[in-house]
């Protein structure tokens, strides 16, 4: 397995916000994550990528505990809304940046920085400021920095949700096809239904810190705490 999460819990001021989260993670694989406001998606994001320091359980990545390793030693990239570029670096040198600290040599960086620009639609923005691109444009440079180290384990924190509908649903293709491309596991937390159920393979959903997955995306549906039901009638009505 590639990913496997043993009782995880964690709590705030002796308030538990996560109880006994238990989840396994092929390789190749995106695994959706709804849940209310509050009920624990974000804490669990950034246990898993060392941000937040582990209380209670265990994370086995590609067969190693990496309870105790630093959060730049995981090779896990944590994306959340807001792009974060560094603003005094243009888009070119953003994509580049994990390289650099690699300290790879410039033509290894130029070739490998041009051929995803190229596969983002960003070779004509390449030498532009970040405060000079659409919101849509910001999450693409995003996705090429997360990228370009080939990272194993991507986890994304609603990384559309400042985005316009017709930009966010670019950017949900986008991401299935990067995926898909670069055989990567992911991990995707979202409120949007609909999103989970285009992006992901396999869904869970958070509530009051207990993580279900389900089955398939029908026992999703069906599961009545999950509320898709009512939204995907609502949904259906509208376009009748």
């Amino acid at each position: 397995m590639f990913l496997t999460l043993q009782n995880i819990q964690h709590q705030y001021n002796n308030e538990p916000v996560l109880q006994h989260v238990n989840l396994q993670l092929q390789a190749n694989t995106t695994l959706g994550i709804l849940g209310k406001s509050g009920c624990g998606k974000t804490t669990l994001l950034k246990i898993i990528a060392g941000i937040i320091p582990i209380q209670v359980g265990e994370i086995i990545l590609q067969n190693n505990n990496i309870n105790t390793t630093p959060p730049h030693l995981r090779n896990i990239v944590y994306m959340s809304q807001e792009a974060l570029l560094f603003p005094h670096l243009n888009v070119f040198e953003n994509i580049a940046f994990g390289l650099r600290i690699r300290k790879e040599n410039n033509t290894q960086v130029q070739q490998k920085v041009t051929a995803l620009l190229t596969q983002l639609s960003l070779a004509a923005h390449a030498q532009k400021m970040p405060h000079q691109l659409s919101g849509g444009q910001k999450q693409r440079v995003n996705f090429g920095r997360a990228l370009i180290i080939n990272p194993p384990l991507l986890l994304l924190d609603e990384p559309f949700g400042n985005l316009d509908t017709h930009t966010r649903a670019e950017m949900q293709l986008l991401f299935k096809e990067i995926t898909s491309n670069y055989n990567m596991a992911s991990i995707f937390v979202t409120h949007d239904v609909k999103e989970a159920l285009l992006v992901a393979n396999d869904i869970g959903y958070m509530n009051n810190g207990h993580l279900k997955i389900y089955a398939n995306q029908q026992a999703f549906i069906d599961d009545d705490i999950t509320g898709a039901k009512n939204e995907m009638a609502f949904w259906k009505n509208v376009s009748c």
